[in-house]
Protein backbone atom coordinates (compact mmCIF):
# COMPACT_ATOMS: atom_id res chain seq x y z
CA UNK A 1 0.00 0.00 0.00
CA UNK A 2 1.25 3.61 -1.36
CA UNK A 3 2.19 5.64 1.52
CA UNK A 4 -0.13 9.33 1.28
CA UNK A 5 2.51 12.44 1.12
CA UNK A 6 2.45 15.12 3.09
CA UNK A 7 -0.57 17.27 2.17
CA UNK A 8 -2.07 15.07 -0.76
CA UNK A 9 -5.28 16.26 0.20
CA UNK A 10 -4.47 20.01 -1.08
CA UNK A 11 -2.64 18.82 -4.49
CA UNK A 12 -5.38 19.37 -6.97
CA UNK A 13 -5.11 23.50 -5.53
CA UNK A 14 -2.74 25.72 -7.21
CA UNK A 15 -1.27 27.66 -4.00
CA UNK A 16 -0.89 31.34 -4.19
CA UNK A 17 1.14 33.38 -1.53
CA UNK A 18 -0.66 36.73 -1.63
CA UNK A 19 2.42 38.41 0.05
CA UNK A 20 5.37 40.93 -1.08
CA UNK A 21 7.19 39.44 1.88
CA UNK A 22 10.71 37.62 1.39
CA UNK A 23 10.54 36.17 4.93
CA UNK A 24 7.28 34.65 4.20
CA UNK A 25 8.02 33.40 0.97
CA UNK A 26 11.09 31.75 2.56
CA UNK A 27 8.76 30.13 5.17
CA UNK A 28 5.93 28.91 2.67
CA UNK A 29 9.28 27.52 0.64
CA UNK A 30 10.16 25.60 4.08
CA UNK A 31 6.73 23.79 3.39
CA UNK A 32 8.60 22.28 0.23
CA UNK A 33 5.25 23.13 -1.22
CA UNK A 34 4.98 24.49 -4.87
CA UNK A 35 3.40 28.00 -5.28
CA UNK A 36 3.06 31.27 -6.65
CA UNK A 37 3.17 34.57 -5.23
CA UNK A 38 0.79 37.30 -6.56
CA UNK A 39 0.44 40.44 -5.20
CA UNK A 40 -2.35 42.91 -6.00
CA UNK A 41 -1.05 47.20 -5.33
CA UNK A 42 -2.41 49.19 -2.73
CA UNK A 43 -4.51 46.77 -0.48
CA UNK A 44 -6.33 48.80 2.30
CA UNK A 45 -4.82 47.43 5.47
CA UNK A 46 -6.81 49.55 8.31
CA UNK A 47 -9.24 47.99 10.36
CA UNK A 48 -11.91 49.49 12.75
CA UNK A 49 -10.62 50.49 16.24
CA UNK A 50 -13.17 48.49 18.05
CA UNK A 51 -11.15 45.74 17.05
CA UNK A 52 -8.60 44.22 19.75
CA UNK A 53 -5.53 41.73 20.15
CA UNK A 54 -5.75 38.43 17.33
CA UNK A 55 -9.07 39.79 16.20
CA UNK A 56 -6.40 43.04 14.13
CA UNK A 57 -4.36 40.77 11.94
CA UNK A 58 -7.40 37.90 11.45
CA UNK A 59 -9.63 40.94 10.01
CA UNK A 60 -6.90 42.07 7.98
CA UNK A 61 -5.67 38.49 6.61
CA UNK A 62 -9.17 38.65 5.48
CA UNK A 63 -9.57 41.46 4.17
CA UNK A 64 -6.72 40.89 2.08
CA UNK A 65 -7.96 37.51 1.02
CA UNK A 66 -11.36 38.82 -0.25
CA UNK A 67 -9.19 41.76 -2.53
CA UNK A 68 -8.20 38.52 -4.70
CA UNK A 69 -11.85 36.60 -4.73
CA UNK A 70 -12.40 37.97 -7.59
CA UNK A 71 -9.64 37.59 -9.76
CA UNK A 72 -8.86 33.89 -8.40
CA UNK A 73 -9.34 30.53 -10.61
CA UNK A 74 -11.38 27.57 -9.80
CA UNK A 75 -9.30 25.81 -8.69
CA UNK A 76 -6.20 28.50 -6.74
CA UNK A 77 -5.72 28.91 -2.99
CA UNK A 78 -5.12 31.71 -1.59
CA UNK A 79 -2.87 32.58 1.68
CA UNK A 80 -2.80 36.03 2.99
CA UNK A 81 -1.10 37.08 6.14
CA UNK A 82 -0.94 39.74 8.51
CA UNK A 83 1.09 40.15 11.54
CA UNK A 84 0.97 42.69 14.42
CA UNK A 85 3.19 43.48 17.53
CA UNK A 86 1.10 44.35 20.95
CA UNK A 87 2.18 45.84 23.80
CA UNK A 88 -0.01 46.91 27.01
CA UNK A 89 -3.03 46.29 24.26
CA UNK A 90 -1.09 48.77 22.13
CA UNK A 91 -0.97 47.77 18.23
CA UNK A 92 2.59 48.58 16.92
CA UNK A 93 2.17 48.59 13.35
CA UNK A 94 4.84 49.29 10.47
CA UNK A 95 6.96 52.50 11.14
CA UNK A 96 6.61 55.05 9.11
CA UNK A 97 9.85 57.32 9.99
CA UNK A 98 12.95 56.08 11.12
CA UNK A 99 12.56 58.40 14.27
CA UNK A 100 9.11 56.28 15.04
CA UNK A 101 11.21 53.24 14.58
CA UNK A 102 13.58 53.77 17.72
CA UNK A 103 10.92 55.19 19.35
CA UNK A 104 8.74 51.86 18.88
CA UNK A 105 12.30 49.66 20.35
CA UNK A 106 12.26 52.18 23.39
CA UNK A 107 8.91 50.97 24.12
CA UNK A 108 9.63 47.58 23.49
CA UNK A 109 13.32 47.63 25.70
CA UNK A 110 13.41 45.10 28.31
CA UNK A 111 9.55 44.44 28.16
CA UNK A 112 7.99 41.65 27.36
CA UNK A 113 5.22 41.83 23.73
CA UNK A 114 2.97 40.20 21.52
CA UNK A 115 3.56 39.39 18.08
CA UNK A 116 0.48 37.68 16.17
CA UNK A 117 -0.20 36.68 12.65
CA UNK A 118 -3.63 36.44 11.38
CA UNK A 119 -3.54 33.55 7.98
CA UNK A 120 -6.37 33.47 5.91
CA UNK A 121 -6.67 30.08 3.67
CA UNK A 122 -9.20 31.15 0.75
CA UNK A 123 -10.63 28.80 -2.06
CA UNK A 124 -13.59 29.21 -4.30
CA UNK A 125 -16.30 27.60 -1.92
CA UNK A 126 -14.26 28.20 1.62
CA UNK A 127 -12.43 30.28 3.80
CA UNK A 128 -10.47 29.65 7.15
CA UNK A 129 -9.12 32.32 9.06
CA UNK A 130 -6.67 31.91 12.33
CA UNK A 131 -3.76 33.33 14.07
CA UNK A 132 -0.95 32.57 16.22
CA UNK A 133 0.78 34.47 18.88
CA UNK A 134 3.84 34.45 20.21
CA UNK A 135 5.57 36.14 23.21
CA UNK A 136 8.93 37.62 22.94
CA UNK A 137 11.04 39.24 25.71
CA UNK A 138 13.67 42.03 24.91
CA UNK A 139 16.63 42.64 26.91
CA UNK A 140 17.13 46.39 28.38
CA UNK A 141 18.48 48.05 24.78
CA UNK A 142 20.80 50.85 24.90
CA UNK A 143 19.99 53.80 22.89
CA UNK A 144 23.38 53.17 20.92
CA UNK A 145 21.94 49.78 20.11
CA UNK A 146 18.10 51.41 19.13
CA UNK A 147 19.87 53.67 16.80
CA UNK A 148 22.46 51.22 15.06
CA UNK A 149 19.95 48.90 14.44
CA UNK A 150 17.14 51.27 13.18
CA UNK A 151 20.36 53.11 11.20
CA UNK A 152 21.52 49.96 9.90
CA UNK A 153 18.49 47.80 8.94
CA UNK A 154 15.90 50.09 8.40
CA UNK A 155 13.05 48.31 9.88
CA UNK A 156 10.32 50.39 8.02
CA UNK A 157 8.72 47.10 6.62
CA UNK A 158 8.29 45.53 9.92
CA UNK A 159 5.64 45.43 12.35
CA UNK A 160 7.10 46.83 15.96
CA UNK A 161 10.18 47.71 13.81
CA UNK A 162 12.15 44.95 14.25
CA UNK A 163 12.78 41.30 12.17
CA UNK A 164 13.63 39.26 14.92
CA UNK A 165 15.80 37.24 12.46
CA UNK A 166 18.36 40.16 12.08
CA UNK A 167 20.84 41.61 14.77
CA UNK A 168 18.33 43.01 16.71
CA UNK A 169 17.08 39.58 17.85
CA UNK A 170 20.17 38.20 17.93
CA UNK A 171 21.42 40.52 20.84
CA UNK A 172 18.05 41.49 22.05
CA UNK A 173 15.57 38.78 22.37
CA UNK A 174 16.34 36.85 25.43
CA UNK A 175 13.30 35.21 25.91
CA UNK A 176 10.59 33.47 23.19
CA UNK A 177 7.43 31.62 23.86
CA UNK A 178 5.40 30.08 21.31
CA UNK A 179 6.88 29.83 17.35
CA UNK A 180 9.56 31.60 16.52
CA UNK A 181 8.56 31.49 12.72
CA UNK A 182 5.55 33.30 13.85
CA UNK A 183 7.78 36.42 14.85
CA UNK A 184 9.13 36.37 11.29
CA UNK A 185 5.56 36.72 9.97
CA UNK A 186 4.53 33.18 9.31
CA UNK A 187 3.35 30.48 11.65
CA UNK A 188 4.11 27.37 9.22
CA UNK A 189 3.68 24.58 11.79
CA UNK A 190 0.02 25.99 12.77
CA UNK A 191 -0.11 26.49 8.78
CA UNK A 192 0.81 22.93 7.79
CA UNK A 193 -1.76 21.36 10.42
CA UNK A 194 -4.26 23.92 8.87
CA UNK A 195 -3.59 22.70 5.43
CA UNK A 196 -3.81 19.18 6.50
CA UNK A 197 -7.56 20.28 7.21
CA UNK A 198 -8.86 21.10 4.45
Amino acid sequence: MQKMKPLENIQHYKIVLASNSPRRKELLSGLNLEYTVRVLPDIDESYPDTLKGEEIPMYISREKAEAYRNSMAEDELIITADTVVCINEKVLGKPRTLEEAKEMLRELSGKTHQVITGVCLMTRDLQRTFSATTQVTFDVLTEDEIEFYVEKFRPLDKAGAYGVQEWIGFVGVSRLEGSYFNVMGLPVQRLYQELKKL
